[in-house]
């Protein structure tokens, strides 16, 4: 029987890290701009996301732009948002089928074991999911330390990690590690506690006296 206290445990990580991926993809602070120069401005702070860059006063005050032409951005930028994207409609999918095959839910009751498979199969995806938007903010984040290690790279243009990559690691890992909780409540097969009794073998009927 699956352990249903797993499942639940499981199911509330990944959906927590799903939430994560959602704010991480709306996030504008992917990268901000970087303080490691002598000649840095700090009155101003610029934020760059997926979907628009922003500029931060000192005062607190922020304004945003949305970035017009696709044509003249990354093609990183383009597989991040994909895969981002990819993650946050495989965690969908992923709720709906593993909420069908948890204990807690009266759907497909009948048949126990395909109800821990359905089960399984929602881990597995929430792990793609996972997997899916860990691979894009890494790759992000190479590109962001790249340009920051640049010799080519002038300072005042040179940027660092900013929240919203965190984020989205966190919620990767959460979803990651749902999917394997969900997958690990599948019920191993019980052994039978019957085993068969050796009995002594029958003694031969023939008496062994001899009558005369």
């Amino acid at each position: 029987m699956a352990n249903p206290g797993l499942q639940m445990l499981g199911f509330t990580l990944a959906f927590i890290g799903w939430v994560a991926l959602i704010a991480c993809t709306a996030m504008p602070q992917w990268k901000m701009s970087s303080y490691a120069g002598d000649n840095i401005v700090t009155a101003l702070a610029i934020y760059e996301g997926l979907w628009m860059s922003c500029a931060m006063q000192s005062t607190g005050q922020m304004q945003c732009k949305m970035f017009e032409s696709l044509m003249k951005l990354d093609s990183i930028l383009h597989v991040t948002r994909a895969l981002m994207i990819i993650g946050i409609i495989l965690g969908v999918a992923a709720m709906l089928i593993a909420s069908i095959g948890m204990k807690c839910t009266t759907c497909l009751a009948d048949d126990k074991d395909k109800k821990n498979r359905v089960a399984t199969v929602g881990g597995a995806v929430f792990i793609i999911s996972g997997l899916s938007a860990l691979i894009g903010t890494s790759w992000y984040g190479n590109k962001i330390a790249r340009d920051f290690y640049s010799a080519f790279a002038p300072v005042n243009t040179r940027y660092e990690f900013g929240q919203a990559l965190f984020v989205g690691w966190a919620g990767a890992a959460l979803c990651i590690m749902g999917g394997a909780f969900l997958c690990c409540s599948w019920p191993r097969k019980q052994q039978s506690s019957y085993h068969a009794k050796n009995y002594p073998k029958a003694r031969n009927a023939t008496p062994d006296k001899q009558f005369v």
